[in-house]
């Protein structure tokens, strides 16, 4: 076998995002030389680092606790986070390397022709280019000093020690790391949280099925009474105003030619997973045991081996901070310093639009001038093959997307300049809620929930990141429409894209949503207020009801402790269930054949449990519904599984043509009986046969370097939350009470070292949903000492 065809064959697998069970079958006798403790692969894998590191920036101290969590102090923050970078180099590395190349366009160069088009939508985006404005904006900052003592902690580990097994099996070496490759990964997180081509797919579904269904399928307003922001809440001091709500937009999708098939097809190759959400909240001292507040957090993102975070824990001077952060970025992103704790989900801000021009070959209309294309030649190396020359063309608003002959302009907030960096920052350093509120003014990027709690009895909720205000004529409007690019319609006063923009014409900080020091305040991805302008993307309102009908029942005790928040985060209701199965139930009673079925659903506590039938029936009984109900219309319009409305707008849809005329009810009929077919196939008993973490995968996708198949509760719509089909799920794991011990968990362990004791260690109690202690003290005996000498 051509072992470098296969390698490349295998890469690219993994960074085209095909990687499925068995999908590397070609390849498993090449990968016979990379079987643990053996083969050629492993020569110097287990060599150990040096205990003893020269440090150009001053002495610090690398320890690893009882978890595999870095414990590092320092004399200064430049020496902190040269150790900090190091560290990650030394746990993470491939992981670093694997996410900068793909956001750069990099990976054909040693994958061959199966990456080219996942090079092309990065470098038409452009992310480095919005990477490079950042980190010239911010590299004069007290930031920007320590991101670059991070780059040369990473590559201090690059240079002298020996690579991790990865490389060895792929068999190159990484480039050395830059500044600008850290606020690259600000832009590869905010992809993932915001980078989102709805708008685009409502347009082609209003051209293939007709305005009417495109408004049945994408609501304006998903009709449900548990935003995040409250009644209750609303008259809080400095709350919130609405957006300048008077005046409701049209909840119709406005007239306007859609983007061509190929080009949108290609695109929804690179979108965020519309699964992804997360679940935290807030509670003050006024209801709970101690009379302190308590925050709790368990983002849902991508599920992977190592996780997609990495736990850290600082000491340098007067501040001690700890949690996690993403591979690549210096500074802790969600967790607790010695004064308060914060956490985060996403807002689901509409901060992309598209724009259509009248173009004359090199040239595009705008606002009754003729101007030239901003153009580039860019060339795609590709391994093995021809390298790939591309024109990236851009305007005013930012890139040109090109497919086939079709073109759509991209606006989005990532694209320019932003602080992000040094807000994250000065959240470790802060020392209560007024550092908070100051560091939030510069959190740009993405559109985030923010909670925070303090030792002093604050407590607080923040959107942050930058919301554009469209205009068209004069008049606001939402960003749910393709707009007329050359006559400026719903630009963004301001916005500068690949430099620094003004924000002039975004909503203002004091008027983004927020609460100051509420009571009791919980974030699910829900809806935030009752404001139209404000999102396109939140999420079906399951788990935002549960949370808050738990904390409901819960304040009346005033005896909230962390105890409490782990039950909440352990709850496995599914209101979908709740709401549905008595439906399912009155219409399948007396059908032929399915007296089982009925009886075990009647008898099933709606929890998704793993020892559960009915949670494994019904997870099974929606997928089969959401299928009967709109695959067939769809197909026939040349419309695919990932144009299907969310949950809540399957759960609510009334007859009508979606039913095809025979009824909703006999369309869930079909569906159990599909459902207990597709069980009996696979030969599943109880929900943990099915809902187990085989999901949570390494990027080879092998089995010495995955995670064992363990049964675990939860689905896509419950607090506990684990998606087995998409491998999204509680990424991190997060309860921090004022006053009293924090605790959280990982998905796995901290290392991505195959070697490590805490390459899994945690993944069992992650899949109990049990905790591990999160201390501020430094723990651990030391593993590295950084001497202060010149390197």
């Amino acid at each position: 076998m051509d072992t470098d065809i296969t390698r490349r064959a295998l890469v690219g697998a993994i960074l085209g995002g095909t990687v499925a069970g068995g999908a590397l079958s070609p390849v498993r006798s090449y990968l016979r030389r990379f079987a643990p403790l053996s083969g050629t692969a492993w020569n110097g894998a287990t060599d150990r680092p040096d205990s003893q590191v020269e440090s150009p920036y001053g002495s610090a101290t690398l320890r690893y606790d009882a978890d595999g969590v870095p414990n590092i102090t320092a004399d200064s923050e430049e020496a902190l986070y040269f150790a900090v970078g190091y560290a990650q180099a030394r746990d993470r590395l491939f992981q670093l390397d694997l996410q900068r190349r793909l956001m750069r366009g990099e990976v054909a160069a040693f994958v061959g022709e199966a990456a080219v088009s996942t090079d092309e939508f990065h470098i038409r985006m452009d992310f480095a280019g919005a990477a490079e404005a950042t980190w010239n904006h911010v590299s004069d900052t007290e930031t920007g000093v320590l991101v670059r003592a991070f780059s040369d902690g990473v590559n201090r580990h690059i240079e002298n020690e020996s690579l991790p097994l990865e490389f060895s099996l792929l068999e190159y070496e990484p480039d050395l790391w830059t500044p600008a490759d850290t606020m690259l990964m600000e832009k590869q997180i905010s992809w993932n949280l915001t980078g989102s081509f709805l708008t685009l797919r409502r347009a082609k579904v209003a051209k293939m099925l007709g305005r009417e269904a495109a408004e049945d399928l994408y609501p304006a307003r998903l009709d449900h009474d548990s935003p995040i922001i409250r009644d209750d809440e609303s008259d809080t001091q400095n709350s919130t105003n609405q957006f300048d709500s008077s005046g409701e937009p049209s909840a119709e999708v406005p007239a306007g030619n859609s983007v061509g098939t190929p080009l949108l097809d290609w695109l929804g190759e690179f979108e965020r997973d519309h699964g992804i959400g997360s679940n935290s909240w807030v509670v003050s001292g006024k209801h709970t045991k101690n009379g302190k507040p308590i925050v709790a957090n368990d983002p849902h993102l991508n599920l992977m081996a190592p996780p997609v975070w990495y736990e850290m824990n600082l000491e340098v001077g007067e501040t001690r901070v700890r949690g996690v952060t993403f591979p690549g970025v210096p500074f802790v992103v969600i967790g607790q310093n010695q004064a308060g704790a914060w956490g985060f989900t996403n807002t689901g801000a509409d901060v992309i639009d598209f724009y259509r021009y009248e173009t004359d070959g090199d040239r595009y209309r705008y606002r009754g001038e003729w101007r030239e294309f901003d153009t580039e030649q860019r060339e795609i190396e590709v391994a093995d093959g021809e390298n790939q020359r591309m024109t990236v063309r851009k305007t005013v608003h930012g890139p040109m997307l090109e497919r086939d002959g079709h073109r759509v302009g991209v606006a989005w907030t990532g694209h320019t300049a932003t602080e992000t960096t040094l807000a994250i920052y000065r959240y470790s350093k802060s020392k209560g809620m007024d550092d908070i509120l100051a560091a939030t003014r510069q959190f740009d990027l993405p559109t985030q929930n923010l909670v925070y709690a303090d030792v002093s009895g604050n407590t607080l909720y923040y959107v942050t990141g930058r919301i554009p205000r469209r205009m068209v004529n004069g008049e606001k409007v939402r960003g749910n429409r393709i707009f007329d690019g050359s006559a400026g319609d719903g630009e963004w006063k301001g916005f500068t894209p690949f430099g620094v923009s003004s924000w002039e014409g975004f909503v203002p900080f004091e008027e983004k949503p927020h609460v100051i020091n509420p009571d009791m305040l919980a974030t699910a991805n829900q809806r935030v207020t009752d404001d139209p302008y404000l999102s396109e993307g939140y999420s079906s309102p399951y788990r935002g009801k549960r949370i808050y009908e738990l904390l409901d029942e819960e304040v009346e005790s005033g005896t909230i402790d962390g105890r409490t928040m782990k039950r909440i985060q352990d709850d496995t209701l599914d209101i979908r269930a709740r709401n549905l199965v008595p439906e399912l139930l009155d219409a399948a009673r007396g059908t032929n054949g399915l007296q089982s079925a009925v009886e075990m659903l009647s008898n099933w506590n709606r929890r998704m449990e793993r020892d559960s039938r009915g949670a494994l029936l019904f997870v099974h009984w929606f997928d089969a519904f959401r299928e009967e109900t709109f695959a067939e219309e769809f197909k026939r319009a040349g419309l695919d599984e990932s144009y299907y409305p969310r949950d809540w707008v399957l759960a609510n849809l009334e007859g009508g043509r979606w039913f095809d005329g025979e009824g909703r009810k006999s369309v869930m009929v079909r569906a159990l009986r599909k459902a207990i077919e597709t069980i009996d196939q696979e030969g599943y008993e109880t929900f943990g046969d099915y809902n187990t973490t085989r999901a949570i995968t390494h990027p080879f996708d092998q089995s010495f370097l995955n995670y064992p198949k363990l049964p675990t509760d939860g689905s896509s719509h419950t607090v506990n939350n684990y998606r087995v089909d998409s491998a999204v799920g509680s990424s991190w794991r997060m309860i921090c009470p004022m006053g009293g011990e924090s605790e959280a968990i990982l998905p796995g362990g901290n290392s991505g070292d195959y070697f490590s004791d805490h390459y899994r260690d945690q993944l069992e109690a992650w899949a109990d949903t049990e905790y591990k202690p999160m201390p501020l003290e430094i723990r651990g005996d030391v593993a590295v000492a950084f001497d202060g000498g010149e390197q």
